[in-house]
C-alpha cells in the first residue's frame, strides 16, 4: 500500500461488505449468489472478524459447530433460513437434519482459524472459555477424516465430491470426473448463472456429475461408513490434506495451551502421519504437488495451486525451496499470483473459478506456509499483488490473474476477511 490513508480506506470497505453480509450469528458469502453459511468461508471469514469485534468471530465458529453431525462431520453449507436462490437446496439433499445442511464436508480450516482467534485474544478469559469449548469439536472433526476419508489409514484423507474440495471445477478433477456418470439424474434449473457470468461458472457437464453423486449419496442415506468406498470419485488433493494437517498442527498447540493433552497428543501425531504422506504425492517433472485418485490408483498430471498449498503444511526446506521456485515461475506468466492452474496448460482458463483465475484465500494461505518456511520476500510480493487486485478490481470472489478483471461474486466476504488479514496481522503471525 502506498499511504496509510490508503490501508485505511481499504480496511473500511472490507468492514462495510462483512456487516453487508453479516446476518447475526453468522455471515453468507455474498448476497444472492451464495444465500446461506459455507463451511471454510465462515472459518476465514472469523480471521476477518476478530480485528474489529473478538465476540462476533467466536460466534461465528460457534454457529457452524452447533451443526456438527453426530459422527464428527461439519457440513459444507448450513441451509439457515429458505433461499430460492440457490441450486442444489436442502430438499435436493434431504439430510434429514433439524436444520438443514448438506452432506458434505468442506477443507477443515477450522483449527487453523481457532488458534489464530485464541493466539490474538485481548479477551483472554472469553478466549478460553470459547477455545475449550470448540476444542473438541474440531478434534471430532479430525477423527472424523480419519475414520472415514482414510479406511486404509495411509495418513491421508479422500475427497468424494468436488465441492468438498472448495476448487469446485479444478483441472484436477477433469480426468476422475469422466467416471462419474450422469445417466438418471433429476432435471434441474441452476441458480448460480443467474448471480454470475455463466462463462466464469463450471460448465452444465459437470454440475451432472455434481448432482449424480449428491443424489448417489443420498440414496445411501448419507452414511458416512459407505460413503467413500461407494463413490466413484475418491481423490487425494494435496491442497486439502495440507490444510487438514496445519489444522491438526495448531489444534495441537492451542490444545496443549489449554492443558487438553490427549487433544494435543493425537493431532500431533494426525499431523506427522500426514506431513510424511505427503511425500507420496511429490511429482518431480512439475515441481510441486499432484493428485492421487484412490479408484485408478495413479498420481494426476495437473499442476494446479492445490498442489502449491503444502507449503502450509510445514514442509522440508528442499521441498519449500522447491515450492518457492515453482510459485516464482508462475508469477512470469501472470501479473497477479496466485493462479489457480499453470497457464502453460491448455486447459488453463484465465475467467473460469477454479481453471485459472487468482483466489485472495489461496494466496493468504499460500503466504502464511511461506512465512513459516522463512520465504518472506516471495510472501511480501504475493501481498503487495493481493492488494493491488483489490484497489484495481474491487472485493470480487475471484480474479483474472493477467488482467486483473474481478470474477464471479462481487462484495465477498472472505476476500474482505483477507484484505484485513493481510493489513492487521503481523508477518509472524501468519508464520506461527
Amino acid at each position: 500500500m502506498s499511504t496509510t490513508a490508503d490501508t485505511q480506506a481499504l480496511l473500511a470497505q472490507a468492514d462495510r461488505i462483512l456487516e453487508l453480509n453479516d446476518r447475526g450469528r453468522y455471515t453468507v458469502p455474498t448476497h444472492g449468489l451464495y444465500p446461506f453459511q459455507w463451511n471454510w468461508d465462515s472459518c476465514l471469514v472469523a480471521l476477518g472478524q476478530r480485528h474489529n469485534d473478538e465476540t462476533r468471530a467466536w460466534l461465528e465458529l460457534e454457529t457452524l459447530f452447533e451443526h456438527q453431525w453426530d459422527d464428527g462431520m461439519v457440513p459444507h453449507i448450513v441451509f439457515h433460513e429458505p433461499d430460492d436462490g440457490y441450486f442444489p437446496g436442502p430438499d435436493v439433499w434431504n439430510t434429514g437434519r433439524s436444520t438443514p445442511t448438506t452432506g458434505i464436508t468442506q477443507p477443515p480450516v477450522a483449527g487453523f482459524a481457532l488458534r489464530r482467534l485464541y493466539d490474538s485474544a485481548q479477551d483472554n478469559k472469553k478466549a478460553k472459555r470459547e477455545a475449550s469449548r470448540l476444542l473438541p469439536m474440531v478434534d471430532r472433526w479430525h477423527q472424523w477424516f480419519f475414520t472415514h476419508r482414510d479406511p486404509e489409514q495411509t495418513g491421508l484423507v479422500a475427497l468424494i465430491h468436488p465441492w468438498e474440495s472448495g476448487r469446485d471445477n479444478s483441472i484436477d478433477w477433469d480426468e476422475p470426473f469422466e467416471k462419474v456418470p450422469t445417466e438418471g439424474i433429476t432435471p434441474y434449473v441452476r441458480r448460480d448463472t443467474l448471480h454470475a457470468d455463466p462463462t466464469h461458472r463450471p460448465t452444465k457437464a459437470q454440475y451432472d456429475r455434481y448432482l449424480w453423486l449428491v443424489e448417489h449419496f443420498r440414496s445411501l442415506s448419507w452414511d458416512n461408513a459407505q460413503l467413500h468406498n461407494a463413490s466413484p470419485f475418491q481423490i487425494v488433493d494435496p491442497g486439502f490434506n495440507a490444510i487438514l494437517i496445519r489444522a491438526c498442527d495448531d489444534l495441537a498447540h492451542t490444545a496443549t495451551a489449554l492443558g487438553y493433552e490427549e487433544i494435543a497428543s493425537r493431532n500431533r501425531e494426525f499431523a506427522a502421519r500426514g506431513r510424511a504422506a505427503l511425500e507420496t504425492l511429490w511429482h518431480d517433472q512439475n515441481g510441486q504437488y499432484a493428485c492421487y485418485d484412490r479408484v485408478s490408483k495413479k498420481l494426476s498430471d495437473s499442476a494446479s495451486v492445490g498442489g502449491l498449498l503444502p507449503i502450509l503444511a510445514g514442509l522440508s526446506a528442499e521441498r519449500a525451496s522447491a515450492i518457492t521456485q515453482r510459485i516464482q515461475t508462475l508469477g512470469e506468466k501472470v501479473n497477479y499470483l496466485v493462479p489457480s492452474h499453470d497457464p502453460d496448460d491448455e486447459r488453463f482458463d484465465a475467467k473460469r473459478y477454479w481453471r485459472g483465475p487468482s483466489w485472495l484465500i489461496v494466496n493468504y494461505l499460500i503466504v502464511c506456509g511461506l512465512r513459516l518456511s522463512e520465504e518472506h520476500q516471495l510472501a511480501d510480493e504475493i501481498e503487495t499483488q493481493s492488494l493491488k487486485l483489490i484497489e484495481t478490481s474491487g472485493f470480487a470472489e475471484y480474479y483474472d490473474p493477467i488482467t486483473g478483471e474481478p470474477c464471479g461474486g462481487a462484495t465477498f466476504s472472505w476476500t474482505a476477511a483477507m484484505v484485513k488479514e493481510f493489513c492487521l496481522t503481523p508477518k509472524i503471525d501468519k508464520a506461527s
